[in-house]
């Protein structure tokens, strides 16, 4: 009795494990939802990889890095993620927030990083569901069993094909995320509370928000890096931290009713319609990590070319009008005299430029027009003036002595 009732135990965990890695495996597919914009798997790596909360929202709101692609409020540039800790006893909820105008705001993410007994951290960064739907959690591969009572699988080992790549899961041991450099800084008894200063209007001098690109052209570029994302972080469809619903849900989300009206409306979903950059972003992939491994490349066949055509600006350049296609072969026309900002449109208009001085030559053949019979035939064509000349000679009293004759 009881082997076949543990029986049914172990068939019923298999196929959730099962149903687990099919949602897995379509992961790389877009939500069509404006947080497809925001890859909360490279938010995390980013994560990861600071030592403060002030250089984490530095660095996520960096140009060069690619992460923040978000433009919600529709003025066509990207906005200005802020970083905002509100602390409940030995939990962070780390807010990542956007200010639509000086009314508005609307929250993106919140990791809560929870300090729990030996020393164990352990941690998850959910997407609003404005953004993201209901209960789009991000967590390393965690081996250690949770205190809630539900144990996570062991990962490692673990493999899962993402298109056409075999990704083998890496285990993270809650203890080696206590070692992250930005846990011990939160964790620090000198640590002050971090609140990010910015608000609408009201910036960082370094930032200078760009124009963003297609959501095809950002995944053509982060689906490079899958074998990372997947291979140290999955999802998770529950939240460990008790107080989720009422500490932050009900008390500190903040939420735009202008991004839920145009969520609802599909206004979002026009960033989608350039299928064609997805190269451009896996070219702008290998321009930047030269070194690492192209993960698709019999679909990467414009990668080689910017590595010889760009080698001083970058692709985000180019891309972020949308008309990115032709920008690859126009930047040596567009670098010679013009910066980055403007070397958007400028690489289009210098190729017109040139056939206009095509043209010029043509009428350089003005000496044809100095034969401007057409301006000379204009005082034929004003006999009127010309006919005043003669009254003028007044040839009639000449006339007269000849009638006397």
């Amino acid at each position: 009795m009881k082997s076949g009732f543990s029986l049914m135990m172990l068939v019923i965990a298999l196929f959730s494990v099962l149903q687990l890695s099919a949602q897995t495996e379509g992961q790389e597919e877009k939500l069509n939802l404006p947080g497809d914009n925001l890859n909360l798997y490279a938010v995390m790596k980013m994560f990861q990889e600071s030592e403060t909360l002030e250089i984490f929202e530095k660095k996520l709101n960096e140009e060069d890095n690619r992460i923040n692609n978000l433009d919600l409020n529709g003025d066509d540039e990207i906005d200005y993620i802020k970083v905002l800790d509100e602390v409940d006893g030995d939990v962070h909820n780390i807010i990542l927030q956007v200010s639509l105008n000086d009314k508005e705001k609307q929250d993106v993410a919140v990791f809560t990083v929870e300090k729990i007994k030996d020393g164990q951290v352990r941690i998850q960064l959910t997407g609003d569901e404005e953004l993201y739907g209901k209960d789009y959690i991000i967590e390393p591969n965690m081996t250690e069993g949770a205190s809630n009572g539900r144990p996570n699988p062991g990962y490692t080992g673990k493999t899962q094909k993402i298109e056409d790549k075999l990704i083998v899961a890496n285990s993270v041991p809650q203890t080696e995320i206590a070692t992250w450099p930005v846990v011990v800084y939160m964790y620090q008894p000198t640590y002050v509370v971090w609140r990010s200063p910015y608000y609408y209007g009201y910036y960082p001098p370094w930032w200078r928000p760009w124009r963003p690109w297609y959501w095809h052209q950002y995944y053509g570029y982060h689906y490079n890096w899958y074998h990372h994302y997947y291979g140290f972080y999955r999802r998770s469809y529950y939240h460990y931290y008790p107080g989720w619903s009422v500490f932050y849900y009900s008390n500190r989300r903040s939420v735009s009713i202008t991004v839920t009206n145009r969520r609802r409306s599909g206004y979002y979903r026009s960033t989608y319609s350039r299928p064609e950059l997805r190269r451009d972003g896996m070219a702008m992939y290998t321009q930047k990590h030269p070194d690492r491994p192209v993960l698709k490349p019999g679909v990467n066949r414009p990668a080689p070319r910017p590595t010889p055509s760009k080698p001083t600006v970058t692709r985000p350049a180019p891309e972020r009008p949308g008309t990115t296609r032709p920008a690859p072969s126009k930047p040596a026309p567009a670098k010679p005299g013009v910066e980055r900002p403007v070397a958007r449109p400028t690489p289009q208009k210098p190729t017109t430029r040139p056939t206009n001085p095509v043209s010029r030559p043509a009428p350089s053949t003005r000496p044809a027009p100095s034969t401007r019979p057409a301006p000379s035939t204009r005082p034929a064509v004003k006999p009127a003036p010309a006919a005043r000349p003669a009254p003028k000679p007044a040839t009639r009293p000449v006339k007269k002595p000849g009638g006397g004759n």
